[in-house]
C-alpha cells in the first residue's frame, strides 16, 4: 500500500496515555530521535493499576525532556471530556496523533464495563472529531492518526496465523469489542472526512515497568510473596509475546507513513486507513514462559537460587474472556514499513526480571 511520507522533525506529536506503558516508551523514543518540535502528553492518571508506575513513566520522560531540544508537555485530562481534547487540539494544532490511552484487560471489562465504554468509545470518539475538525479554515490539520488496536478483536478464531484478511466479528470480550469498534470508527471517519488513519494490532506487550495486570508482572509479585499462580487452560494457552521495544519501533516507523489520499472512480475519497498487526511470530506455550520467566527471576536475583517453582503453581481451567492461541501474520507491516518484531522471549524477560529487581527491591 502507498505511503505518504510524514516527517516528524518540526511537528507538535499528541501522544495520549503517554504515562502508559507503550505510550511512556514511545514519547521516550521521539524525545530521543528528534531534534525539534513539540511532544503532546495526554494521561487521566487513573488508578486501574498502581498509579506510582505511571508516576515513574513520566518522571523517566520528564529527565529525558529536560536534555532534549524538542519541548515536551505534559496535560492531565480524560479522553471522554470532549471540552477539553477541542481545546488541546484549538491550543496545539497537533500535525500527528497517536491514541493510545484506553481502558485496558479483557478480564477488567467483564466485571467494569463503563470504564471501557467511556475511555475506548467515547474517548476515541472525541479524538476523531477533533481530528475531522482540524482541516478547517484553511488549516493543514492533522497528517496521521495512528491508534492502538489489540489481538484481542480475533477472539477465539481458529486460523492461525491471524491475518488482518480475517474476519473479526465475534469478539468474546467487551474489551476487544470496543477496539474492533475503534477500527470502524477509524474508517468510517476515514472515508467521510478524508483523515489519513492506522490501526495497531499489538499482540501481548511485556517489559520493564510493564502493567502489573499482566501475566507475567503478576506472576512475580505472587511469587515473590510465596503465593501460588494460576496457569490457565492447564498450560495449553500460547501467546504471541511481542516486547516493548519491537512495539514502538513499529509504531515509531508506521507514523512515518500515512496510507495516501486518493480519489476513487467515484470522484469520492478512498479511506487513507489502513490495519497492521505488530506480534512477535512466534508463539509461546505458556509453561515454557513461565519457565523463563523463572529463571531470569532466579538470575536477576528477585527470587532465591532454591526457589520451589513447582509447589507455587497450579494447573486450572480458561478463564471466560481469553482465548486459547493468539499468534500474529506481520507480513503487512514488514512488506509497508520494512519492519518485523525479533527481540527473543528471553531477552526480554530478562529485562524485566533486572528492572523489577531495580525498582522494587535494589
Amino acid at each position: 500500500m502507498e505511503k505518504e511520507k510524514i516527517t516528524l522533525n518540526n511537528k507538535t506529536i499528541l501522544v495520549t496515555g503517554s504515562p502508559g506503558f507503550i505510550g511512556a516508551n514511545l514519547v521516550l523514543r521521539l524525545l530521543k530521535e528528534l531534534s525539534a518540535g513539540h511532544i503532546l502528553s495526554l494521561d487521566n492518571m487513573n488508578d486501574y493499576y498502581d498509579p506510582a508506575l505511571k508516576e515513574y513513566r513520566l518522571s523517566l520522560i520528564e529527565k529525558a525532556a529536560a536534555g532534549s531540544p524538542v519541548k515536551h508537555t505534559f496535560i492531565k485530562g480524560d479522553l471522554a471530556d470532549k471540552a477539553l481534547i477541542d481545546q488541546v487540539f484549538q491550543t496545539y494544532q497537533p500535525d500527528v496523533v497517536v491514541n493510545l490511552a484506553a481502558q485496558a484487560g479483557v478480564r477488567y471489562s467483564i466485571t467494569n464495563p463503563d470504564s471501557y465504554i467511556s475511555s475506548n468509545l467515547l474517548g476515541f470518539y472525541n479524538i476523531l472529531e477533533a481530528c475531522r475538525h482540524s482541516y478547517g479554515e484553511g488549516k493543514k490539520g492533522v497528517e496521521h492518526l495512528v491508534y492502538a488496536s489489540s489481538s484481542s478483536v480475533y477472539g477465539g478464531n481458529k486460523k492461525v496465523p491471524f491475518s488482518t484478511e480475517d474476519r473479526v466479528d465475534n469478539p468474546v470480550s467487551l474489551y476487544a469489542a470496543t477496539k474492533k469498534s475503534n477500527e470502524l470508527m477509524a474508517h468510517a471517519y476515514s472515508k467521510l472526512y478524508n483523515i489519513p488513519s492506522t490501526g495497531l494490532r499489538f499482540f501481548t506487550v511485556y517489559g520493564p515497568a510493564g502493567r502489573p495486570d499482566m501475566a507475567y508482572f503478576g506472576f512475580t509479585n505472587k511469587l515473590l510473596k510465596g503465593e501460588t499462580i494460576q496457569i490457565f487452560n492447564y498450560g495449553n494457552c500460547k501467546r504471541d509475546f511481542t516486547y516493548v521495544d519491537d512495539i514502538v519501533e513499529g509504531v515509531f516507523r508506521v507514523m512515518q507513513g500515512a496510507s495516501m489520499r486518493t480519489k476513487g472512480e467515484d470522484g469520492l475519497p478512498v479511506p487513507p486507513y489502513a490495519v497492521y498487526n505488530i506480534g512477535g511470530g512466534q508463539p509461546e506455550n505458556l509453561m515454557d514462559f513461565v519457565t523463563i520467566l523463572s529463571e531470569e527471576l532466579v538470575r536477576a536475583k528477585v527470587l532465591p537460587q532454591d526457589f520451589d517453582f513447582e509447589a507455587h503453581r497450579e494447573l486450572v481451567a480458561m478463564q471466560p474472556g481469553d482465548v486459547p492461541v493468539t499468534y500474529a501474520d506481520s507480513e503487512g507491516l514488514e512488506r509497508d514499513y520494512g519492519f518485523t518484531p525479533k527481540i527473543d522471549l528471553r531477552t526480554g524477560l530478562r529485562a524485566f526480571a533486572q528492572w523489577y529487581h531495580a525498582y522494587y527491591q535494589a
